[in-house]
């Protein structure tokens, strides 16, 4: 059974700094790419960034463009999410999600794209 763990989150002042972490678990897990994505109340879930493993090629939503930096070790089936210069509008609970069938690659910015998904980790901004 595919385990999917995401850590990190917490309360920051705005113009702070976070890094998530995510660590996916099974006896026979292997994964494509691995994202972020997040979702605040009342809002619909939204993509954050994506790792595709092979070629190392990184995917960023533009709202985080520049600030946040999605990183990882295939080996270890980790991935981490570097949060600089927050703002009040990144809070949300930020979800870590594996994609473990081939795809292409415009599925790694869509949630349907992904197989397992984490429970989620909340992250607080304040003003």
């Amino acid at each position: 059974q595919v385990q999917v763990v995401e850590s990190g989150g917490g309360l920051v002042q705005a113009g702070g700094s976070l890094r998530l972490s995510c660590a996916a678990s099974g006896r026979t897990f292997s994964s494509y790419a691995m994202g972020w994505f997040r979702q605040a109340p009342g809002k619909e879930r939204e993509f954050v960034a994506a790792l595709k493993w092979s070629g190392g090629y990184t995917y960023y939503a533009d709202s985080v463009k520049g600030r946040f930096t999605i990183s990882g070790d295939n080996a270890k089936n980790t991935v981490f999410l570097q949060m600089n210069a927050l703002k009040p509008e990144d809070a949300a609970v930020y979800y870590c999600a594996a994609q473990t069938s081939y795809r292409t690659s415009y599925t790694y910015t869509r949630s349907y794209g992904y197989d397992y998904w984490g429970q989620g980790t909340q992250v607080t901004v304040s003003s």
